[in-house]
C-alpha cells in the first residue's frame, strides 16, 4: 500500500436486503502479517475473511464493552472491539488508575487481549464513547494499533450508532516505526 493510499477512506460497504456484503476491495486489501509490523517491508497480503458483523453490530458490541469501564476518576467511559482477520472479536474498555498515567484505554485493552491469544492480523476496530462527535483513539493507542494492526479501519460511534469511519493511516499520517530506528 503506498503512502498516498493510506490517507484515503475505506471503500463503502454494499448492503442488500439487510445482509452485509463487503466490497471485493475490502476482502483483498493488504494486511500486515504477524512477522514484523514495524516497517514497510512487513506489508504482505494476509487473507481477511468476510465478516458477518456490520459496523452497526461492531459498535453495539463496543457499546456493551463500555459498560464495564472503570472510569471512577474521569467518568469518561469508552468501549472498543477489535476484529481479527478471522472474524474473532476482542472487546475492551478503559480502566483508570488514580495516577492517570497507568490508565489503560479501551483500544489497548482490546489489542492486548487479541495479541495475548495469539492473533496477529486484524481487520478493524470500533470505538464508542458518550459524545456527539467522533472520539478517535488517543496518540499512544494510534501508535500501538499502527505497529500491531497496520492501516486497519477505525469505526467511531456514540451510544446510538456509528458516526465515522477512517483508515488508521488517516488518523496517524506520519507514523513512527522501525524504519526510523536504523
Amino acid at each position: 500500500m503506498s503512502a498516498s493510499d493510506r490517507g484515503k477512506r475505506w471503500p463503502e460497504v454494499e448492503r442488500r436486503a439487510g445482509n452485509r456484503r463487503v466490497s471485493a476491495a475490502r476482502r483483498t486489501r493488504e494486511r500486515r502479517s504477524g512477522l514484523d509490523r514495524r516497517n514497510e517491508a512487513a506489508w504482505i497480503p494476509v487473507p481477511v475473511e468476510e465478516s458477518d458483523c456490520s459496523d452497526d453490530d461492531l459498535v453495539a458490541i463496543a457499546r456493551g464493552a463500555r459498560e464495564h469501564a472503570q472510569a471512577h476518576y474521569s467518568g469518561f467511559k469508552v468501549g472498543a472491539v477489535l476484529e481479527a482477520a478471522d472474524g474473532t472479536l476482542f472487546p475492551g474498555c478503559n480502566i483508570e488508575n488514580a495516577t492517570y498515567g497507568l490508565t489503560l484505554c479501551a483500544e489497548r485493552v482490546a489489542l492486548v487481549k487479541a495479541l495475548s491469544e495469539g492473533h496477529t492480523a486484524f481487520a478493524r476496530i470500533a470505538v464508542v464513547a458518550d459524545t456527539a462527535d467522533p472520539t478517535p483513539p488517543c496518540g499512544p493507542c494510534r501508535q500501538l494499533l499502527w505497529e500491531y494492526c497496520g492501516d486497519i479501519a477505525v469505526v467511531l460511534g456514540n451510544l446510538e450508532r456509528p458516526i465515522a469511519r477512517y483508515g488508521l493511516g488517516a488518523l496517524l499520517p506520519l507514523p513512527f516505526d522501525r524504519r526510523l530506528l536504523k
